[in-house]
């Protein structure tokens, strides 16, 4: 659990750049061959950017689209399943950044499928990323808009079929950053799945999660999605980057036969909690220390 805990800590400080990241990760673009998760999951994204698809008795639900040159790379990967596009019928989004709903608009047409999202989230996207309550703001970043978004309320309940995706509204990284979860089964065994949005505490130069009088609560909104994500019912984590959470490295462990399961592990949220609330913890020091350093001059 140790290790686990810092391989996360130091996946999330990587992303940390997140200025020359979100535009040079050649593992953005890089192909991943689609894969069962568990049941009836599935992972459908690049090598570096998470997309589940979820298989319903009426239909597909697809999480994220990563950036919007990977459209046609998820699109391959539905179909390499034995899917058909047109059986996707929800597209939901765990936040509005260019590298989680960038191909979302693409998929959206391809499809046929309703978009959907929490509240803030589905405004980020009408507005194609720009949104300026964002803490990674930036007038040059953005992705192709969607018109219309449906809205997801906090403990919401997607239903597709007989499958219910409950959004777990969990603010911070974005105003609108959503977990989501629901249940899979597989020879007889159902276990709670958790897509738990990105926690790291990243902004764009000058801006300050502290000592906003526009947005009181904006800590406390973020110590808040910590504590729910660390209290869900959670057998397998997956994350916006797979190596958030080594996701892909515990799926190969699965694949070669470890014993236990390391797919499957009950303590994996609570871990990702606290490395996300001992990165908060690390950016609201390094503001105070910043507004004592201008305080005393």
């Amino acid at each position: 659990m140790k290790l686990f805990a810092r391989s996360m800590f130091c996946a999330c400080l990587a992303l940390s750049a997140f200025g020359a990241a979100r535009a040079s990760d050649p593992e953005w673009t890089q192909p991943q061959k689609p894969f069962r998760v568990y049941g009836n999951t599935y992972y459908v994204g690049t090598h570096g950017l998470t997309a589940v698809l979820i298989a319903s008795s009426q239909g597909l639900v697809l999480i994220d689209g990563t950036l919007p040159q990977n459209a046609a790379q998820i699109e391959g990967n539905i179909k390499a399943l034995g899917f058909r596009l047109t059986d996707v019928k929800r597209i939901l989004n765990t936040h509005a950044h260019s590298d989680h709903a960038g191909a979302i608009a693409a998929l959206a047409h391809d499809t046929g499928a309703t978009v959907m999202a929490s509240a803030a989230g589905a405004k980020a996207i009408m507005l194609g990323g720009k949104d300026p309550e964002d803490p990674q703001f930036d007038q040059s970043s953005g992705f192709p808009s969607v018109a219309h978004v449906m809205t997801v309320a906090d403990g919401g309940v997607v239903q597709v079929g007989d499958v219910a995706i409950t959004a777990h509204y969990t603010p911070g990284h974005t105003p609108g950053s959503t977990s989501w979860a629901w249940q899979s089964c597989e020879a007889g065994r159902c276990v709670h799945m958790v897509y738990a949005d990105s926690l790291g505490a990243f902004a764009a130069d000058g801006f300050r999660f502290t000592d906003d009088a526009a947005h009181p609560h904006r800590v406390e909104d973020y110590q808040h999605s910590i504590d729910v994500i660390a209290a869900l019912p959670c057998d397998i984590l997956i994350t916006p980057h797979p190596s958030q959470s080594r996701f892909l490295e515990r799926v190969a462990g699965r694949d070669a036969g470890a014993k236990p399961n390391p797919l499957i592990d009950s303590g994996a949220c609570r871990v990702y909690a606290e490395e996300g609330r001992a990165g908060l913890a690390a950016r609201l020091a390094k503001e105070q220390a910043a507004a004592s350093g201008r305080a005393a001059k």
